[in-house]
């Protein structure tokens, strides 16, 4: 597990008094918290305390909702993309996300599935498709088992597949930065345990964010964990502090069972 880096140049992702709303529901109440690069940081906390609305504001997906609004700041790579100028589609690109759920678009092939971000963009040249549609295949650890079936459609594949397919869409379009919301509850343990391989791998090549109820699965995964309650920060750290020494009576209450 890494150290906390010092050096700011390291943060691929620095968010600072993030606030976000529904209507006149405070959800997300001033978090501040930087990712450094080419790490896994797992998020943690009871169902409800605002996790899954937090990373939506990190992509600008929070705003699609009706009445829902944010404030603050989001630094990806010098860019505050918080800022309304942005726009928002083209920073989905640059933060990708996985979803609870897998969600293969139901009429694509497999091929397709990977390579529509790209096509989007574009790119409309066979080679380059196929390249990049191997490419994140292999590193989503799907390649080997669709190969010889990239023309069938995402829907025909297991869950655990349809969700590592999701993870090379995701790929695709080469984020800095993948957020994952709860990737492998809706899986079997045998899923999820290559799911949870394959997070080790892509923290070679992109920064992840990862809410999970699961707090085995953060302290195998993360090397930092952040616990919220009711939209609050409550304590960030490595994972390794956060899970045998809390600084906060709240967060030891919580991985100890005490509540939650």
């Amino acid at each position: 597990m890494n150290s906390v880096p010092q050096d700011s140049e390291s943060h691929v992702l620095k968010v600072k008094d993030l606030h976000a709303w529904f209507g006149d529901f405070h959800a997300v109440k001033g978090i501040s918290v930087n990712y450094p690069k080419n790490s896994v940081t797992a998020i943690i906390g009871p169902s409800g305390c605002g996790k899954s609305t937090y990373i939506r504001c990190l992509n600008r997906i929070h705003e699609e909702v009706p009445d829902a609004t944010s404030k603050g700041e989001v630094n990806l790579l010098g860019m505050n993309i918080l800022d309304p100028k942005i726009d928002a589609v083209e920073i989905r690109r640059k933060i990708g996300m996985v979803f609870q759920k897998p969600n293969p678009f139901p009429a694509m092939s497999i091929f397709d599935n990977v390579t529509v971000g790209l096509k989007l963009q574009g790119v409309k040249n066979k080679t380059k498709l196929k390249e990049v549609a191997e490419s994140c295949l292999r590193k989503a650890a799907l390649w080997d088992e669709v190969k010889d079936k990239l023309n069938q459609p995402g829907t025909g594949l297991s869950g655990g597949q349809q969700q590592r397919l999701c993870i090379a869409r995701a790929l695709a379009v080469d984020p800095p930065v993948l957020l994952m919301d709860e990737p492998t509850s809706a899986l079997d343990p045998i899923a999820s345990a290559k799911i949870e391989e394959l997070m080790a791998q892509l923290r070679e090549e992109y920064t992840l964010i990862v809410v999970t109820h699961n707090m085995q699965q953060a302290a195998r995964i993360a090397d930092y964990t952040s616990f919220y309650i009711l939209g609050e920060l409550i304590e960030h750290g490595l994972s390794s502090d956060i899970f045998t020494n809390p600084k906060h009576q709240k967060t030891e209450d919580y991985i100890t069972g005490r509540f939650g």
